[in-house]
């Protein structure tokens, strides 16, 4: 073998040994970093679990919030729903009960069991030199004393009436009205 030859085979040698080596670092490089990134996807899969359970915790959370406040609202809304039908009785019987007042004074008029009179100004009537037929009230009947009253037909004491029954019927409507605003509103 001449120099060359050897040389040759050297070389040869040489070069093998560096495709090994080469290749055992590339296997090794390839193992090494498999690793790495076996452990990054499974600390990146953990993260992901813990983000994913974070949320879930906080959606839970809210969840609940929300069907606690929804749960307060329907209890403030049921309790001034009683509240309001608590009124609405109310104002009810005080309807009710005005107008059986009413049809009492109305079948009391009806039937002349009560009259209906009203306070004339004697001087008034002085001055036109007659007393239109109205009489000085008794002392023991009348408010005031020594009065001229004047009684009312029977049929304008059932229209006074009738309009005192409608005042009385706006006046607690309007009652009602305010209460449900006030309640509405507090």
């Amino acid at each position: 073998m001449s120099a060359w030859g050897t040389r040759l085979i050297a070389l040869a040698a040489l070069v093998m040994a560096c495709a090994i080596g080469a290749r055992a670092a590339w296997v090794w490089q390839t193992n090494a970093y498999g690793k790495q990134l076996a452990e990054q996807a499974d600390d990146y899969e953990k993260q992901l679990a813990d983000k994913d359970r974070a949320y879930g915790r906080e959606r839970e959370e809210a969840a609940a919030s929300a069907l606690n406040q929804l749960a307060a609202q329907q209890d403030a809304r049921r309790a001034l729903e009683a509240r309001l039908q608590d009124q609405t009785k109310t104002h009810w019987k005080e309807m009710n009960d005005a107008q059986q007042a009413q049809a009492r004074l109305r079948d009391r008029l009806a039937t002349a069991d009560l009259r209906l009179s009203v306070l004339v100004d004697a001087g008034a009537l002085l001055g036109t030199g007659c007393d239109s037929g109205m009489r000085k009230a008794s002392d023991t009947g009348g408010v005031v004393y020594g009065t001229v009253r004047a009684q009312l037909d029977r049929a304008h004491a059932q229209r006074i009436v009738a309009i005192t029954d409608d005042g009385n019927r706006g006046l607690i409507a309007l009652q009602a009205c305010q209460a449900y605003v006030r309640e509405v509103t507090r």
